[in-house]
């Protein structure tokens, strides 16, 4: 039985991203293209025919392979059995060889996919070089043999597979691929659009009929014809949208009026009765599904560069600058000085403006631009939206007009907060630093713990209103979806401005921070004491228990005399907003720091510096988010072909090793096998709910656990599962005394799976 893997596929039924990632098509880094284009002469081509058979190189048409087929050379046959692997999505390995023993030539030959047959077993014995498995068996093959005429022809070919494909985002890295370049890589895996990768399908769910008609407009724009919101039915009860069609805006017939015989010149006529629709109704549990859908239109859809042009696709405009190109009739934007701006030709090629003159300040900003910065970061703004229509960019004014804050994000950003906004790190570390550009970011992690980028902005001032239009140009340009728990730096100005936009968001402040503020408010405390160091650590960093918190606290006051500093007693004042003993029932994704990169911020620091071009920046910055993006398709690719070695013969770690991404499978294993030094030590039931107090033998330190049987819920002291996401040692040990051996649903989370971008 053949398994495929096709991210896109299984994308349509996404709930708060639908809108983050519709755009997802778009290029989102102008350097991408550059390479693509810069290697493409080296790449040799494949190409198919409509009817999915024929394959083509730069040598010569091939087909895919059959019995019976022949190939003028070896090389040919090999050549062409490697083009079908890339379309499939696996790696091949010239396996068995048959030479004849007069001329040595070849008589027959065999390639197999390299998943083929299984490592020798005197090699798996050796712990100290075990490796990754990756045979599993596969019977995937294609034998060919040498006939009279000189030609191979194939006489066996197998095509089932017993494992998964690689996506073609990944299929560059494949063994027998390496000819596909990275570029070529992100090309294909961007082009794979939420749902885009066909059409709409009955049953398919949507959270709000505007995520419907959002949905089935992106897919018209794609087809080549407009929308028109048709029928609604509405509830008598509440009012709302029960049932809903949206329809070509061909559909129907324009009625006769008698008006019409009195007009000189008559409206050309656009409905011809096209039956083209969608058509959605509200489910019980509020949800819209499609009921109906029709996909044949009986006109010419329009050409791809002229769907802007179509009523309900003016937000593609794109295609707007380079049609007016051929006629001559292109302006160049107005560009925005450092003096006061004019409001003329300051909307953007989407219909929006870059400069938000609703939300000026009433002030003039705090820091100011070098001459000439300003045009050539609108210049770069406005190349990156010419090329690229989902990049968003905003900046705000001030008192004088002058623009003082700048938002911006694109594509990928946006995709990345749809998976994975649930935490998001608010790093402002580069604002510390005087001789360089305010530079502030929203981070975030993936599945495999690795750093990615949501936004990025520019903040000439850092009063509380310039904070709140950051957070709401944020949110406007995230569709609206609220981060669960965002980490900041200890700042007065940015919580409040947290607590105003953000009011339900858990906001934490970074302990690692508030740590090395300690250092420097207590740097003449390390002389002539060995000891103040770990204590000062152990009270920042370590401690899990408010108590334990509380009583590290006050030894280390009274040890080294400290009952006085005015700052340690402000900063114990606000410990539930940094230590870690009071925030481990919020999520944050193990995060222990807003500097989710060590070397984010002191690589770009030298970019930042007023004596430096700011286009130089966005190009290294551009470089170190393709790098990440690398690292992500490597670790894919990684996860797809190797999977992570058990300890042991265990049904819940095989179990969740298919679930887990390879990271998140290693921290739980780890769990797993600190869970067998744990004792259970008390019992007690009231009902389905039972109690129990556990330790970890050799220590003295009790967790207590409560189990409802009814339900397979179990909640731990130590909260782990509550802020990481994984399932504690302890409460793992209740499971296992419990006789339950796979790991209930509840305790896992997408965002920690291999399917968490799907």
């Amino acid at each position: 039985m053949s398994f495929r893997s096709h991210s896109s596929d299984s994308r349509n039924d996404a709930k708060d991203s639908d809108s983050l990632k519709s755009t997802s098509v778009d290029r989102f880094e102008t350097h991408i293209k550059d390479e693509q284009e810069s290697q493409r002469a080296d790449i040799p081509s494949i190409e198919v025919s409509h009817d999915g058979s024929v394959l083509k190189d730069e040598e010569g048409p091939y087909v895919v392979p059959k019995v019976g087929m022949e190939f003028e050379t070896e090389d040919h046959a090999y050549k062409c059995y490697s083009g079908y692997a890339v379309l499939e999505g696996f790696s091949i390995r010239k396996d068995f060889v048959n030479k004849s023993r007069v001329y040595g030539g070849v008589v027959s030959r065999r390639y197999t996919c390299y998943r083929q047959g299984y490592r020798p077993t005197k090699h798996i014995a050796d712990l100290r070089k075990s490796r990754h498995e990756t045979r599993t068996g596969c019977l995937a093959q294609m034998t060919i043999a040498r006939q009279p005429n000189g030609k191979f022809r194939v006489t066996r070919f197998e095509t089932e597979h017993n494992h998964e494909f690689v996506t073609p985002s990944t299929g560059h890295m494949l063994p027998s691929q390496r000819r596909l370049t990275f570029a070529q890589a992100v090309e294909v895996d961007l082009s794979k659009g939420p749902g885009m990768d066909g059409v709409p399908k009955l049953g398919m769910g949507f959270d709000s009929e505007d995520h419907a008609y959002e949905f089935y407009n992106t897919y018209a724009a794609q087809v080549g014809f407009s929308v028109r919101k048709d029928y609604v039915n509405r509830s008598k009860i509440d009012g709302a949208v029960a049932s809903r069609r949206f329809t070509c805006f061909r559909e129907g017939f324009r009625q006769k009026d008698k008006r019409d015989l009195n007009v000189k010149r008559p409206r050309k006529e656009t409905r011809i009765g096209c039956m083209a629709q969608l058509v959605i109704s509200r489910q019980s549990d509020g949800k819209y599904r499609v009921t109906h859908f029709e996909e044949r239109h009986n006109h010419e859809l329009v050409a791809p560069y002229r769907v802007h042009m179509l009523r309900s696709q003016k937000r593609l405009t794109a295609v707007q600058v380079e049609s007016s190109e051929v006629d001559g009739s292109t302006t160049q934007p107005k560009l925005v000085s450092g003096t006061p701006c004019n409001k003329a030709g300051d909307e953007d090629i989407h219909g929006y403006q870059l400069i938000d003159y609703n939300n000026k300040l009433s002030f003039k900003r705090m820091r100011d631009m070098r001459e000439g910065e300003l045009e050539r970061l609108q210049q770069y703004f406005h190349s990156k939206q010419l090329k690229n229509p989902s990049f968003y960019c905003s900046m705000q004014l001030d008192a004088e007009d002058q623009i003082t804050n700048i938002f911006w994000t694109d594509v990928k950003m946006l995709v990345d907060y749809g998976d994975f906004g649930d935490v998001v790190c608010f790093d402002t570390t580069c604002r510390l630093y005087k001789d360089c550009r305010p530079f502030v970011a929203f981070t975030g992690v993936n599945h495999h713990k690795q750093m990615v980028v949501f936004s990025a902005s520019f903040l000439y001032d850092e009063t509380i209103e310039s904070y709140k239009w950051l957070f709401q140009t944020f949110l406007k340009a995230m569709s609206g979806k609220k981060p669960k728990t965002i980490l900041t730096d200890q700042d007065a100005v940015i919580a409040e401005a947290i607590k105003s936009v953000l009011p339900e968001t858990r906001h934490r402040v970074c302990a690692w921070h508030v740590y090395q503020r300690a250092l420097k408010q207590l740097n003449h405390m390390f002389v002539g004491s060995d000891s103040f160091i770990n204590d000062l650590t152990s009270c920042f960093l370590e401690h899990e228990e408010n108590e334990a918190f509380v009583a590290a606290w006050n030894f280390m006051l009274d040890a080294y005399g400290l009952w006085e500093n005015e700052w340690l007693h402000e900063i114990f004042k606000e410990r539930e907003t940094w230590a870690t003993a009071y925030g481990r029932h919020i999520f944050h994704a193990d995060t222990k720091s807003v500097q989710l990169c060590a070397g984010f911020t002191s690589s770009l620091r030298k970019y930042l510096k007023f004596d430096v071009d700011v286009l130089p920046f966005f190009k290294h910055l551009g470089k170190m988010l393709t790098d990440w993006h690398y690292k992500e398709l490597e670790a894919n690719y990684d996860m797809s072909q190797r999977s992570p070695r058990l300890m042991g013969d265990v049904i819940l770690l095989k179990q969740v090793r298919d679930i887990y991404t390879p990271v998140i499978f290693e921290l739980f294993q780890l769990e797993y096998e600190a869970s067998l030094n744990i004792l259970i030590n008390q019992c007690a039931q009231n009902g389905s709910l039972f109690e129990y107090k556990v330790n970890i033998y050799g220590k003295q330190q009790e967790y207590h656990l409560s189990f409802n049987s009814t339900e397979e819920r179990v909640t731990c002291s130590c909260m782990k599962f509550e802020y990481m996401g994984i399932l504690c040692s302890h409460a793992l040990k209740v499971l296992d005394y419990r006789n339950i051996k796979m790991l209930p649903i509840q305790y896992i989370i997408k965002r920690w799976t291999r399917d968490a971008r799907v």
